[in-house]
């Protein structure tokens, strides 16, 4: 079996004093980027596994929730100037917004923004349509946010993949109702459900629909950066 850690990021921001939590510094994720570049990672989009019987050696999928403007601003330069693939996952119901499922601080990509975004680099993903936590959400609940993220593709002529991030990771956990979820989700053509588990996923994925990611945190030192690429995370962190 291969080895492949899939990173999970979100907010870019200009000040390393603010580097904390989902919030991490350019300075910080251009270490990590070079960091990878310099030792000849290999970046993936999901899209790219179904053509490949055997990933190479040193494999890893980059991934960025929320698509907000800060991403767009920073950290996309940097997957640009070191020629890295990320699969980036949208909120649709947020679109053009702000992140009010938080703190409403954040500006979301627009429409627009979405479309010039370079597919060479920037795969495009599911991130639901209002940013609920999917086992708070009944069967038909679960069926009408499918519809909704559906539809808005669809309105907006939107490039994107059969891929779904979970928001805050969250997926019921009972073996009966993940089940019903996992039904939706195949019915939907999605073809791999991202949790976050922070754990390197072996590959083949066991689970198609729990695929493990490994959560970046802003405070990360790049030796804490390059454990977790080998290992995911510690408990002492």
């Amino acid at each position: 079996m291969s080895k492949l850690p899939i990173l999970m990021y979100h907010n870019v921001v200009e000040d390393d004093a603010k580097s904390l939590n989902l919030n991490i510094s350019i300075s910080k994720l251009e270490s990590q980027f070079k960091f990878l570049h310099d030792n000849n990672y290999t970046t993936f989009h999901f899209k790219d596994l179904e053509k490949l019987e055997k990933l190479p050696k040193k494999s890893i999928i980059l991934t960025f929730d929320d698509v907000t403007e800060c991403q767009l601003i920073y950290a996309v330069p940097l997957l640009k100037k070191y020629q890295l693939k990320a699969s980036f996952f949208i909120p649709f119901s947020f679109v053009g917004n702000f992140d009010y499922w938080i703190e409403g601080k954040e500006k979301i990509m627009s429409v627009e923004q979405l479309k010039e975004l370079d597919s060479n680099f920037i795969e495009l993903g599911y991130h639901s349509f209002e940013h609920k936590r999917y086992s708070s959400l009944s069967k038909e609940e679960l069926e009408i946010d499918f519809v909704k993220c559906n539809d808005f593709v669809k309105d907006n002529r939107l490039n994107i993949r059969p891929i779904l991030a979970y928001p805050f990771g969250n997926y019921s956990r009972k073996k009966t109702e993940f089940g019903v979820f996992e039904k939706i989700m195949r019915e939907n053509g999605i073809k791999y459900g991202l949790r976050i588990g922070n754990r390197v996923n072996d590959y083949p994925f066991k689970n198609n629909y729990l695929v493990k990611r490994i959560d970046i945190k802003g405070e990360d030192s790049l030796f804490k950066f390059r454990l977790k690429l080998r290992i995911g995370k510690l408990k002492l962190f």
